[in-house]
């Protein structure tokens, strides 16, 4: 008999981007929590928990965000820019 397949929990990632210039990449964030009205603003309070139980266990104080940003978006507008510079590099 084959076994059921078990439920996949699926992820976005995003990278954040905090007061002091760093970054943190690929924070995964479930799937299911996205979208409607507030489409990515949900990722915030999840990553915003993530960072608190982190520096629970490190000891240090959480870090303040300034930004968050899905991957795939980010990669998207890195690869409009360089088409965009290549673009304007043959039209001369």
């Amino acid at each position: 008999m084959a076994r059921k397949p078990t439920p996949r929990t699926e992820f976005v990632l995003f990278n954040v981007y905090y007061e002091d210039g760093s970054r943190r990449s690929n924070r995964r964030v479930p799937a299911d929590l996205l979208g409607g009205i507030d489409r990515d603003e949900p990722a915030r309070a999840v990553i915003e928990e993530q960072d608190r139980e982190i520096s629970e266990k490190s000891g240090l104080a959480p870090l303040m965000i300034t930004r968050i940003v899905r991957v795939d978006d980010e990669e998207k507008e890195r690869a409009r820019d360089t088409r965009r510079a290549n673009e304007r590099a043959n039209a001369r």
